[in-house]
Formats: C-alpha cells, sequence, structure tokens
C-alpha cells in the first residue's frame, strides 16, 4: 500500500461524531493549523473559503480535498478528518462527504502544491484506502493509513 508524503502531525488527524457543517470543518482545520503547523488560523479560514468559492473541492466518492496556499509554510502540510455523519459538500458527483483532507501548502511553488494535490488525490480516489480509512478503528489507525508506520515510529 501507498502512503502519503505530505508531512502531517499525527494529532492532525480527527474523527467527528458530531454533526458538522462545511464552514464548522474549515474552522476545524484553520484552529488545528494554527496549533500543530504555527499558522495563522484567520489567514487559513479565508484561503480555504476563498478556494471553495471557486468550486467544491468534494471531487466524488465521498471525499473532499480543501487546499489552499500560505505564505507561512515551507513544506505542505495535511489535517484529516473522518465524519460519522457525510455531509453536503456541493461534490461534483452529489454525494455527502465523510472523508476530508485538508492540503495546505508554502504560497511560492506552484508546482509543488499541484504534485501534493495530484497525490492525494490519487491516494483518495483508491476505493481500498477509502473503505480502510471508513472502517479504521482510531484516530492512530487512520493516521498509519496514511501516513505509514515510517512516521508514526518517528512521531
Amino acid at each position: 500500500m501507498k502512503y502519503l508524503s505530505v508531512h502531517m502531525d499525527v494529532a492532525a488527524v480527527m474523527v467527528s461524531a458530531a454533526s458538522m457543517s462545511k464552514r464548522d470543518i474549515f474552522a476545524t482545520f484553520s484552529q488545528k493549523a494554527h496549533q500543530f503547523y504555527g499558522l495563522d488560523a484567520t489567514t487559513v479560514m479565508d484561503r480555504l473559503q476563498d478556494r471553495e468559492t471557486l468550486g467544491s473541492t468534494g471531487f466524488g466518492g465521498s471525499v473532499a480535498i480543501p487546499h489552499a496556499r500560505v505564505k507561512e509554510l515551507d513544506r505542505s502540510v495535511g489535517l484529516f478528518i473522518r465524519l460519522d455523519q457525510p455531509i453536503g459538500f456541493d461534490a461534483h458527483d452529489g454525494q455527502d462527504v465523510d472523508l476530508i483532507f485538508c492540503l495546505l501548502s508554502p504560497e511560492q511553488g506552484s508546482a509543488d502544491h499541484l504534485k501534493a494535490l495530484a497525490e492525494v488525490s490519487r491516494f483518495l480516489r483508491d476505493e481500498s484506502v477509502t473503505a480502510k480509512l471508513r472502517g479504521a478503528a482510531s484516530k492512530d489507525a487512520l493516521y498509519a493509513l496514511l501516513m505509514g508506520q515510517r512516521d508514526q515510529q518517528a512521531a
């Protein structure tokens, strides 16, 4: 199984049993980006919302990849949430979303951002991967599925 090369703090993997809106999810990602990656939460929130106004980042299969570029970063980082209650995300296939990977990349380096986005997209298009993510029993298991044992041992 392939794993993602995007940097992700183990604590940036979340599971939510509460009902959330898209705005709630963006706010959660923004707060966690501040907490784990030292980013300005307001800037992250604004960038995620600005990107979403260009078109939904829900790409199908009940998966969304909201993404933005933030100048304070020197590498791409990720945050992930699995929702127990899928939500409408205006996805292209009309399906509600329950797996959401937030990708934040440096403001400079468009090619690196697109490369990271393509990697995450390919990874989350794999139905065996998404089935395992949906069936994972814990946040640690989700992290291991996303990042592999190499990062879990280093954390």
